[in-house]
């Protein structure tokens, strides 16, 4: 390794600890203003307030850290291009494309750093930091508490107008089983509620479906153990971001065996946790291109070009985000979508900047 990449290397990771660093206080601040009527308001204690700064760091972090990337190689790349040191090194005889190398170097650190948090560290952070909004400052829990339907085994389907997550009480329920795609047995109710281990139902009818005829068995009240867990009717709209890859695709299987509603919410965090951190390459390679140029305006205007086009990147991913959660837009296009799109414009800028 070269003096020169070394130089590189340490000015990329140097600068990108020092814009995090710079960032999270200021989000850190925005989000206390926000919060403090309810931190107040609710009496949460001192250290629970400082425990949930921790995890915002981790979870602030981990959705914006390309752009401090992207910002921080814009910013020490240009500063080279104005003091002429990247025209000192292409007229040494080093093509652009190895004096990117270091770059894309640098970026790999990043990227294994994110894989191994997104994936293990990351996940345990925004549990902690969701049930704290979700408990502490919003006072409900984030669910998906209406017109459920879940398979919950090969043979067993359930049903419910509502759910109340907070009394564990759901409405018109329903389950139906069947065998060979023909019902055999179903179980309704006006409610359902969990209760000390048992499922108490009321206005509870049964009915048993054979070939000499249907059997109706009705009752006021009926407490009985059911193969399901309570909280299977209305799993947290956040649960797929609180657990590591191998919990994750355990989820995603079983959800998408259930029929979940939310089963596109969790493949896009799933999709997510890759594209992120690879969007490192490919916004360091449009940062260098960008910024290796000595421009009339400066640092200033390379970093207006960094910022419209960080700000770009949050608008689209935030934009088809949304779209898959309240839609059926494909969670797979929605992610590598952006990647493959800021490719493109990569692409675009290192080939003009080879010539």
């Amino acid at each position: 390794m070269r003096i020169l990449d070394k130089y590189i290397i340490k000015k990329f990771l140097g600068t990108f600890l020092i814009m995090f660093g710079l960032f999270i206080p200021i989000g850190i601040m925005v989000d206390f203003a926000e919060k403090i009527d309810k931190f107040r308001e609710n009496e949460i204690p001192a250290n629970l307030i400082f425990n949930y700064y921790i995890d915002f760091i981790w979870y602030f972090g981990s959705q914006l850290y390309p752009v401090f990337l992207f910002l921080a190689v814009i910013w020490f790349t240009s500063r080279l291009a104005n003091n002429t040191e990247i025209t000192a090194i292409l007229s040494s005889g080093i093509s652009f494309k190895r004096f990117s190398q270091p770059y894309l170097v640098s970026a790999l650190i990043v990227v294994v750093f994110a894989l191994i948090s997104v994936m293990f560290i990351v996940p345990k952070s925004n549990k902690n930091y969701n049930e704290f909004v979700s408990q502490k400052i919003k006072g409900e829990e984030v669910a998906n508490s209406s017109r459920i339907f879940k398979q919950i085994n090969d043979n067993e389907f359930i049903y419910a107008s509502s759910y109340d997550v907070k009394r564990k009480r759901a409405l018109n329920f329903t389950l139906e089983n069947f065998e060979d795609f023909t019902l055999k047995h179903k179980i309704t109710a006006n409610t359902i509620r969990w209760d000390d281990s048992i499922f108490r139902l009321t206005n509870y009818v049964e009915r048993i479906i054979d070939n000499k005829g249907d059997v109706i068995k009705r009752s006021t009240r009926k407490d009985t153990i059911l193969d399901f867990d309570i909280d299977d009717l209305a799993p947290v709209n956040y649960l797929a971001e609180t657990l590591n890859f191998f919990e994750l695709n355990r989820l995603i299987r079983y959800e998408k065996t259930a029929g979940s509603p939310l089963i596109n919410s969790h493949l896009l965090v799933r999709h997510k946790r890759y594209t992120i951190p690879l969007s490192c390459f490919v916004l360091t390679l449009i940062a260098v291109s960008v910024s290796s140029i000595k421009r009339r305006g400066g640092t200033g205007s390379n970093l207006a070009i960094g910022v419209s086009l960080g700000f770009l990147f949050i608008f689209l991913d935030k934009i088809l985000g949304v779209l898959v959660i309240k839609s059926n837009f494909s969670p797979a296009i929605a992610s590598w979508g952006i990647l493959l799109f800021f490719l493109t414009i990569a692409i675009f800028l290192v080939r003009k900047s080879l010539r």
